[in-house]
């Protein structure tokens, strides 16, 4: 089976630091190659992927900002879809612009859904759905307008991170800095409850860091910048608890799932994928306000670091998910 993966090109394949989707798309390439699979990744050119690399760009217009975005976007998704008689299969990772070519080819296209940024896109996979062959990444996040082959969570390389059943004594924040991410949220918990956060991840939304962030700074509430695979993984596990206090109903967290693969349990507001991803007071918390997360930080002492681990490593692998995505494959296909 001939298959080509469709990531996005505002990161490299897989992400040096941010990147979500790019993380995912380089997880289902190299998933799916150990499996047989003969994959082509449509990338970046700096990407990295065991199978064979197709690109139009050299870097992301997030890393070469002398790029044009939609520019890029058009000439890489064009450059995919003038070789899709190449392939048996298309995995759409890049929301629904590819969509638009699917009545032009006859190769079928498996398009998996990473959220939806507006409902205003809604129609354009609507108009799609008998050909789109849908994928959600978590229940929470499906539109009750389209048609869904399955639910197949994000998967990760648990093998890329060590279980840590003796933390420091610190929380931690891990994730862009934005007002839909919780990072002032995570911080009034963190003064709340006279613990030490440290904040990681790439700032967003530059008004709201030097507004409501940067004041709060100090030794501690420290601010660390984004971390590298190598970094991150000493700072989830490390980690008395992740702090997720997520202000919008998010499709899934892969940081919650990587906390949890490091053993390290998750404090999050009950919002969108969370009550998929964490097993309530046994990974976990899920809490509705900033007090409750404050109790939940005194509770963190009644959860099994294992049983986290453990957790994670069945719901939220690169394996399982890859495993997935292979019957899918095959069922589209009729083979």
């Amino acid at each position: 089976m001939k298959a080509a993966i469709l990531a996005p090109v505002a990161w490299r394949t897989p992400p040096r630091h941010y990147g979500p989707w790019e993380q995912v798309t380089s997880n289902i390439a190299e998933g799916l190659i150990k499996l047989g699979i003969d994959i082509t990744l449509f990338a970046t050119g700096d990407s990295i992927t065991a199978g064979k690399l197709d690109f139009i760009c050299n870097k992301g217009y997030e890393e070469d900002r002398t790029q044009d975005a939609k520019v890029l976007e058009c000439l890489h998704i064009s450059n995919l879809m003038e070789k899709a008689n190449q392939f048996d299969i298309i995995h759409n990772n890049f929301d629904f612009l590819p969509l638009t070519y699917s009545r032009l080819i006859k190769t079928p296209i498996i398009t998996t859904i990473h959220g939806f940024s507006s409902q205003h896109i809604i129609p354009v996979y609507k108009k799609y759905n008998s050909t789109g062959n849908y994928v959600s990444i978590s229940n929470s996040d499906r539109s009750p307008e389209l048609n869904y082959l399955a639910t197949i969570y994000n998967g990760l390389d648990a093998t890329g991170f060590e279980f840590n059943n003796n933390p420091e004594d610190y929380l931690l924040y891990f994730g862009r800095i934005h007002p839909d991410k919780g990072t002032a949220e995570a911080i009034e918990i963190a003064k709340k409850s006279k613990r030490k956060l440290l904040i990681a991840g790439i700032v967003q939304d530059e008004r709201y860091f030097k507004e409501k962030i940067e004041p709060q700074l100090s030794e501690q509430i420290d601010y660390i910048g984004s971390a590298e695979p190598k970094k991150r993984n000493a700072l989830l596990g490390n980690a008395m608890a992740l702090l997720h206090p997520i202000n919008f109903n998010e499709p899934f967290g892969l940081s919650v799932a990587e906390a949890m693969l490091c053993g390290t349990p998750v404090i999050a507001f009950n919002k969108g994928s969370m009550p998929e991803l964490i097993k309530n007071k046994e990974t976990g918390f899920l809490v509705n306000t900033i007090n409750e997360a404050v109790d939940a930080v005194e509770d963190l002492k009644n959860i099994k670091r294992i049983d986290c681990y453990n957790w994670a490593t069945s719901q939220f692998s690169c394996d399982k998910m890859a495993a997935d995505y292979f019957k899918l494959y095959h069922k589209i296909l009729g083979a």
